[in-house]
């Protein structure tokens, strides 16, 4: 796991760590934000995909285009892991508002 975190970027990931403490904190207190947090989130991994992909074509460049696809491969694979994470995130946060609105409407 901590070893995703590190690929993923460790300061993309660290971002998004608080915003999945924020969007946790906010289910119970502001509501009201869970959403607009998540959103946030999937925006910040998307932002860490880019960065990502601009490192891997900076890495092409420098070998001067002599890589195999293997090399390709695998710049994919480790850009995309902050823009699962923000996913997931978005993903509960959505989750925590039909719970909340479900919720105050039995009430």
């Amino acid at each position: 796991m901590i070893d995703l975190f590190n690929a993923g970027g460790p300061i993309i990931m660290s971002i998004l760590t608080l915003l999945l403490v924020a969007v946790l904190m906010t289910a119970f207190k502001f509501q009201e934000w869970t959403k607009e947090l998540g959103i946030l989130a999937l925006s910040v991994g998307i932002l860490g995909q880019v960065v990502g992909l601009y490192g891997m074509f900076e890495g092409i460049e420098s070998f001067g285009g002599n890589i195999n696809q293997a090399m390709i491969a695998g710049g994919l694979k480790y850009s995309a892991i902050s823009t699962i994470y923000g996913l997931l995130i978005f993903i509960l946060s959505l989750g925590i508002r039909v719970v909340n609105k479900t919720r105050f409407v039995e009430s």
